[in-house]
């Protein structure tokens, strides 16, 4: 697909949209933080005692069968799981950049997205086999986020010098490139039919959707909604039981649903500037967690914490590699 322009100064609907956006969040946006016996309260949140931040915390998935969430921090290459049951918490050093995790049906191992590209990821033995780089050409891009659609296939962004692409991994482990000319590749997440892609372009404050046909192809990509320059950047994604696309603020401070339509639902804000991820957990999927970093400027005291949201609804188990 050919990249887009779109310009929104001759657009009343919307400018109006994103005005409503901004004032809306300023308004609803300001989180409380609560203790984890409190956390039924909507616009909550907890943060989860641990004795380090992450540089750089995303990639945050739910694994039913491990009663467990898994995370990854980038810049300090560490994958990371915290029972939700119990609140143990247990770690693997990585030996290169991790962007993310994903499970695999009926295996016990997983997919991941190193800086050498897609590979299989066994914890115990520790075992990582390479699968392949869908970037040999540009050493200095990496695989950023990805996840996993309705029909069992991977798909993963790319960021760097050379720009980004959105690439699928099939079931056989082969890839091919679905889309390019992003700045920043972040999400995707679906639609609760499976048939619309959400993906952002975090370096143009873009979220795009794009129709998604049961063959893998890609067709009639628009734009779902545009970020302004106080609301950050878009970053990882995912959506509720309802329907709504969860996103969160990369420089803004929260996270923000929106409904199917692309129009504001409501947002919580974290004291932390740079939130990264979400994901829905817990056996009846109605507890959230979110990533951040610590890696700003102007850091918060709890950037790069892992935080626990009530978000007011459930989400949905994410689906596993068929591969």
């Amino acid at each position: 697909m050919k990249e887009m322009d779109m310009p929104f100064a001759h657009d009343p609907d919307r400018r109006a949209v994103i005005a409503g956006i901004a004032a809306t969040a300023a308004i609803f946006g300001h989180g409380r933080r609560v203790s984890a016996a409190e956390m039924a309260k909507d616009g909550g949140y907890r943060i989860i005692p641990r004795d380090v931040r992450d540089s750089l915390g995303e990639g945050i998935t739910w694994s039913a069968r491990r009663n467990a969430i898994f995370w990854i921090d980038i810049l300090k290459p560490t994958l990371w799981s915290m029972d939700v049951g119990t609140g143990a918490i247990r770690s693997w050093p990585m030996p290169e950049t991790i962007g993310w995790v994903i499970e695999r049906k009926g295996r016990d191992d997983f997919i991941v997205g190193l800086k050498r590209g897609f590979a299989i990821l066994r914890l115990d033995p520790f075992e990582i086999t390479t699968i392949g780089n869908p970037e040999p050409d540009y050493p200095k891009n990496r695989l950023n986020d990805a996840k996993v659609d309705r029909w069992g296939r991977i798909w993963a962004g790319t960021l760097g010098e050379a720009g980004g692409s959105l690439y699928r991994l099939d079931p056989d482990l082969r890839w091919s490139r679905q889309d390019t000319g992003y700045k920043t590749c972040n999400g995707p997440t679906f639609s609760l039919d499976g048939r619309t892609m959400y993906h952002n372009d975090s370096g143009r404050r873009i979220c795009y959707a794009l129709d998604l046909h049961p063959d893998g192809t890609l067709h009639n990509k628009r734009i779902f909604t545009q970020f302004t320059e106080e609301m950050g950047a878009p970053d990882g994604m995912t959506t509720d039981a309802q329907g709504g696309i969860w996103i969160a603020h990369w420089g803004g401070g929260r996270i923000s649903r929106f409904l199917p339509d692309g129009r504001f639902d409501r947002a919580i804000a974290l004291p932390a500037g740079r939130i990264t991820d979400m994901t829905f957990a817990g056996r009846k999927l109605d507890r959230m967690f979110v990533t951040s970093a610590s890696g700003e400027p102007d850091a918060k005291p709890d950037s790069g914490s892992l935080f626990e949201v009530q978000a007011g609804v459930r989400g949905r188990a994410p689906h596993l590699f068929a591969g």
